[in-house]
């Protein structure tokens, strides 16, 4: 048998197809999780250190040769440190448990969302709200403390009232209810360009990248609000824009620039 038999090249049948298929969709969806992260940067390290190996190889280059040799060797354990947010998110992505509820869409939860960011940006208090979608944010409720309160805009002034004990982490909503208050969420390994992005930002763009939840931003500095959601973050939003967002679609109006870089 030769190799064009053994691979099944000349004749590709259905089952062919499906690996293709099923590979390239792995690929994709990887390469999405790398994608404005500094994963890519590494990535592309390793693919000149590959190079560099291959060149030294053919040119007889021995010392180079045994030296890059030892790198990879030794390179799968430093991969599993360096990557470790990277495959962390990944997991996160394959391994998210499922509700099978209806997304929200309850107009008056949002108009107390959207209300308390107005007064939260007209007082220059600093804020940030997770709102829970089609995955669950248990793992976060443990970071926090766990509540059952109706969602108003009174409360969420409150909590994010500053010197109050909550103030500082994220407040879940599920629902029609505050779940969780003072959360801490996961950061974002991306690189922001724009100074003026801090924790909160990052922070809601961390959760954003691991769950299909929806993360309000308030900046305690330049008191603009923001939303967080699918990786990408919409900036300078009204109270109105923040409303219609967490109850339409959000493919209504492109993503503001974030400041990331690849």
């Amino acid at each position: 048998m030769n190799g064009f038999e053994h691979f099944r090249l000349l004749h590709p049948g259905w089952r062919d197809l499906l690996e293709v298929a099923i590979v390239s969709f792995v690929l994709y969806r990887v390469l999405l999780i790398f994608q404005r992260t500094r994963a890519v940067r590494i990535l592309l390290g390793l693919v000149v250190l590959v190079m560099t190996y291959a060149a030294a190889y053919l040119l007889k280059l021995g010392m180079i040769t045994y030296l890059l040799g030892l790198l990879f060797q030794y390179g799968a354990i430093a991969l599993l440190i360096v990557f470790h947010p990277e495959l962390r998110s990944a997991l996160a992505h394959l391994g998210r448990t499922r509700r099978f509820f209806p997304e929200l869409g309850d107009a008056a939860v949002a108009e107390e969302i959207a209300r308390a960011a107005e007064r939260l940006s007209g007082l220059g208090i600093g804020a940030i709200v997770a709102v829970e979608r089609q995955v669950r944010l248990d793992e976060y409720l443990a970071t926090g403390v766990e509540m059952q309160a109706r969602v108003s805009a009174d409360l969420l002034v409150t909590v994010f009232t500053p010197y109050s004990p909550l103030h500082d982490g994220a407040v879940v909503i599920r629902g029609d209810t505050i779940i969780g208050a003072g959360c801490i969420l996961p950061l974002s390994q991306a690189s922001l360009l724009d100074r003026t992005l801090g924790t909160r930002h990052r922070a809601a763009l961390g959760l954003a990248e691991e769950t299909d939840a929806l993360v309000l931003v308030v900046s305690e500095e330049s008191s603009s609000i923001s939303l967080a959601a699918q990786g990408r973050l919409w900036r300078n939003l009204t109270p109105a824009q923040v409303k219609q967002k967490i109850i339409g679609p959000l493919d209504v109006a492109e993503p503001a620039k974030v400041g990331l870089s690849a």
